[in-house]
């Protein structure tokens, strides 16, 4: 049963005074309670990341979840501290993002829609800004502003592939037309920028620091040019508070902000994340994708940016995910396949492999359905064994936290007998260049990586605006360890093309556009909105 938010925030120390309320299920939490828990000691930050996963998602929000509520089963104190919902999934092929069968966040539809308005306000906030690019342009440019090359894009929380390639012809006489496109609002800048932002100073700094465009001498401008910053920074009043649920269970969640990670950074924010570490003892936190994306940015770029250390990395991973990098069709799937789950196991491999480059204490979750035959599990459980990694199945998905109790207790066990020596992949003194083959050759297994002159150029300019020192945030396919969709498993001698590359100022780091990875995606054929 669905308790009031009040009484879930007593349970974390929170008194009324700390919330914005929702309703009576959901709640903001004022930008101030940090400073009142902030010489409380931090709780252990778990990592839940997975392998290269099916379309239809491994479960990392479900045994987020799941395990949240199995710690508190065993006693402990646990919060679950994760992305919000995109209305682009929720409506395509992966449906809804609050867990699965009983291990679930509530209310879950109005999170799973509109929720507390996030993600509207950064839409809002990023189309402003392009209504203002266009405005000083048409209004004389004083500014100078070399129509096509304006960096930003408008946004809509929605897949619509129409909307990629648009040109914009509002008028003739001056001449403003260019050619343009509309991105999904979790992969725009601006969300980035507000999950890493530290308080609204901060975020200010970031809005003014975005580069938007470059003159037609060449230069580059950025949005404090356009005074239009504390304009965005008033649509984004609430945004940087941190959204208060629960699950299905009463176990309290704090639930913000979302970028993809196949396009961005893949993590809630910052403000969050630290919130959660001095509410609770155990902050448990997910990374979009598999591990290649979500957990190598959630570790090269968020973790740096905002001082966080790791204790343990769990990776999920499903007998499903196994067969189908074993080469099984998804129509064929839920058969047993022991053949395909043994060629599956090299992309389990490779992932362990990745998340022990950082010095991480690891452990395996096998997120258990009813169609996993016993000898499937057993297999794995055998591989893992043999290969000296810590495995649990978890059933959280139809038990709830009663069927994540086993996990909660061996993540606690290595929590107390193991140390994180976390440490990142590369150091900021490194070439652009350099960071992208240590990620391309050492997580995804590439042999070279190729650009295109396109990419070299913009290295280049890049380079000469002084941002070599940023991480860099690779966008590519989330279904392989390649930039090749269809190449599954652990592909061997395979290239990393980079098309593209594009500076995000004012999140601090490089996007780097590999194979053909889109920015807006498309509806599929049967996706999820003809079930609502």
């Amino acid at each position: 049963m669905v308790k009031n938010i009040q009484d879930i925030a007593k349970n974390l120390g929170l008194e009324e005074e700390d919330l914005e309320l929702y309703g009576k299920h959901i709640a903001k939490i004022s930008s101030d309670v940090y400073e009142k828990v902030k010489s409380q000691k931090d709780g252990k930050l778990i990592l839940m990341t997975a392998i290269n996963p099916t379309p239809f998602g491994e479960g990392k929000t479900t045994q987020s979840i799941g395990l949240a509520m199995g710690l508190n089963q065993i006693g402990k104190k646990a919060i679950a501290v994760l992305r919000e919902p995109s209305l682009g999934p929720v409506f395509g092929i992966k449906g809804g993002a609050v867990g699965g069968g009983k291990a679930l966040i509530e209310p879950r539809e109005d999170i799973d829609l509109h929720f507390t308005g996030d993600f509207h306000a950064i839409t809002s906030a990023n189309n402003l800004l392009c209504a203002v690019i266009d405005n000083s342009i048409f209004q004389g440019n004083e500014l100078q502003i070399d129509k096509d090359r304006i960096c930003i894009k408008r946004v809509m929380d929605m897949n619509d592939r129409s909307l990629r390639d648009i040109t914009i012809e509002e008028n003739k006489v001056n001449n403003l037309s260019y050619h343009t496109g509309f991105e999904i609002t979790a992969a725009c800048e601006l969300m980035a920028i507000c999950c890493l932002a530290k308080d609204m100073e901060d975020l200010k700094r970031r809005i003014d620091h975005m580069l938007i465009a470059y003159d037609l001498s060449g230069n580059p401008v950025y949005v404090k040019s356009l005074h239009v910053t504390n304009a965005m920074a008033k649509l984004l009043k609430n945004v940087l508070k941190p959204n208060l649920v629960q699950t299905s269970e009463n176990t309290p969640c704090l639930l913000h902000l979302g970028p993809f990670a196949n396009i961005a950074h893949g993590c809630n924010s910052v403000v969050a994340t630290k919130l959660g570490l001095k509410l609770a003892d155990y902050c448990i936190t997910e990374a979009g994708f598999g591990a290649d994306l979500g957990a190598e940015k959630f570790l090269d770029i968020k973790c740096r940016k905002a001082d966080l250390k790791p204790d343990l990395a769990i990776i999920v991973a499903t007998i499903k995910a196994l067969k189908y990098h074993g080469g099984v069709k998804l129509a064929e799937i839920e058969k047993e396949n022991l053949e395909a789950v043994q060629e599956g196991l090299a992309n389990l491999r490779k992932h362990i492999d990745n998340m022990k480059q950082y010095g991480l204490p690891v452990v395996v979750c096998i997120n258990e359905f009813d169609t996993d035959t016993k000898e499937e599990i057993a297999l794995v459980e055998n591989f893992l064994k043999e290969n000296q990694v810590k495995c649990v199945c978890s059933k959280a998905f139809s038990q709830g936290g009663a069927g994540a109790v086993e996990f909660a207790k061996l993540v606690v066990e290595v929590l107390e007998n193991e140390t994180s020596h976390f440490h990142y992949l590369y150091e900021d003194t490194l070439g652009i260049k350099e960071k992208i083959e240590k990620v391309a050759k050492e997580i995804y297994g590439a042999k070279e990586v190729i650009y295109s002159s396109k990419a070299l150029q913009n290295l280049t300019e890049i380079e000469s605006l002084g941002y070599s020192h940023y991480p860099i945030c690779i966008a590519k396919t989330p279904n392989s360890l390649s930039d090749n969709p269809k190449l599954l498993g652990c592909p061997k001698d395979f290239n990393i093309t980079v098309r593209d590359i594009k500076i995000d100022s004012g999140a601090e780091f490089i996007v780097v556009y590999a194979g053909d990875i889109m920015t807006m995606p498309g509806l599929g054929k049967n996706s999820r909105y003809q079930y609502f």
